[in-house]
């Protein structure tokens, strides 16, 4: 497998953007072609994750429809319409003795993704990588493990169809989490390797792996309401956040108000949160607004939910706010309301994030909402990327360097 995609990743790296793209349509296409078939072989992994008293956000991340699956299709012909990232000049220039410089874009070469119950993370990360040039290793959840060889399967015979390689995706046995050891362990085989789902996956690949990592992260995603919020705004945003779809990342799992606004804002939020399902985990102050507000543990300020459920704090000042996130948050998403520019500059200078909003809804942190096209993850981390992380993310560099004869004296 490994050597298999290592021979695909080198015939696909000097490939032209016209020639990738056409095989990007060509998954697209076989996957609206494919639907049934993938829809069958989803089925019994959603009734296998029930019988086996999966949580039902898990089994939300599971599920795949007529309108998901036409969605990794768009998603695959998005990025067809972007920019190919191979070749790009990144920096150059010509030095003074005429040497001719020049930094460009090359893919990774062999890319190993590992995560969780998300099938539709299949098609998002074979067409960017297949973009970016590189093979792609897939190592899904055992969960998802039927609806993921549909998947990769469709993936591989529209490869073959338009001339590339099939094996520059390839999917990794599920069935044992040997599987995983060896991924980390395949340096000089797998040249990064991604992980994208729970915080325990996430550390157990950071601090096992042998193979750079790529880490993406939880989002414990907060919203800061102002004081100088407009709260119609911040009322919308915030169910927007945390009722659109709770199972993900980016979704909303706690919420702060300023004191001078909490008497205005609270019971509407209250409320809004008792109409969609949410249960409250509010501090002392946020429990006098109403009975049905669950007390919150030192846990809940720290708990990236992934269901209907939302810890919320009166915080007296904004300086408050911003040491609440630096303390409980994930350094995934967090979000201010406010009319305030001068509120809206502290808070995005102050709070160390991969995205920061003003006045937006922390749903938007998505590669294809930002225009990236379908995205592998968002990075938490620091080094090579951060945030969502979209084609340029899946290239490193090289230099070119191009003389008439210069000699170094």
């Amino acid at each position: 497998m490994y050597e298999r995609a290592r021979a695909a990743a080198i015939a696909l790296a000097p490939l032209t953007r016209s020639v990738k793209d056409k095989a990007l349509l060509a998954m697209a296409a076989a996957l609206e072609e494919n639907t049934q078939k993938i829809i069958e072989a989803n089925g019994v992994d959603v009734v296998d994750a029930r019988l086996a008293g999966t949580a039902e956000s898990t089994v939300d991340r599971l599920i795949l429809t007529d309108a998901r699956i036409r969605g990794m299709a768009d998603g695959l012909r998005e990025i067809a319409g972007l920019p190919d990232p191979v070749g790009e000049v990144v920096r150059g220039g010509t030095l003074a003795n005429g040497l001719q410089v020049r930094q460009i874009r090359v893919p990774f070469g062999v890319v190993g993704i590992i995560y969780e119950a998300r099938p539709n993370v299949t098609a998002d990360a074979a067409g960017l990588t297949v973009k970016s040039g590189n093979a792609v290793l897939l190592r899904g959840s055992g969960s998802a493990a039927r609806s993921n060889l549909a998947i990769v399967e469709v993936l591989r015979d529209a490869l073959d169809s338009a001339g590339l390689p099939r094996d520059a995706v390839q999917l990794v046995d599920s069935s044992t989490r040997d599987t995983v050891k060896e991924l980390m362990r395949a340096r000089g085989l797998v040249d990064v390797l991604i992980p994208r789902g729970g915080a325990s996956l996430i550390k157990t690949v950071v601090e096992e792996s042998s193979v750079p990592v790529i880490e993406t992260g939880v989002g414990n995603c907060h919203l800061y309401v102002d004081e100088s919020a407009d709260l119609d705004m911040a009322l919308e945003i915030l169910v927007n956040g945390k009722v659109q779809r709770p199972s993900v990342c980016n979704a909303l799992e706690s919420l702060l108000v300023h004191q001078s606004v909490a008497d205005a804002f609270l019971p509407r939020a209250l409320d809004a949160m008792a109409d969609a399902g949410v249960t409250v985990h509010g501090s002392p102050a946020v429990c006098a607004y109403d009975p049905a507000v669950v007390l919150a543990t030192e846990e809940d300020w720290g708990t990236e939910y992934l269901s209907l459920d939302l810890s919320v704090a009166v915080a007296p000042s904004l300086e408050a706010a911003i040491e609440h996130i630096r303390r409980y948050g994930s350094g995934h998403s967090e979000a201010i309301i406010t009319t305030s520019l001068d509120a809206a500059q502290k808070f995005t200078a102050g709070v160390d994030a991969a995205a920061v909003l003003v006045n937006a809804s922390t749903r938007f942190v998505d590669g294809g909402e930002l225009g990236f096209g379908a995205e592998i993850g968002i990075s938490t981390q620091k080094l090579h990327a951060r945030g969502p992380m979209g084609l340029p993310e899946l290239t490193s560099t090289k230099y070119v360097i191009t003389g008439s004869g210069q000699t170094r004296s």
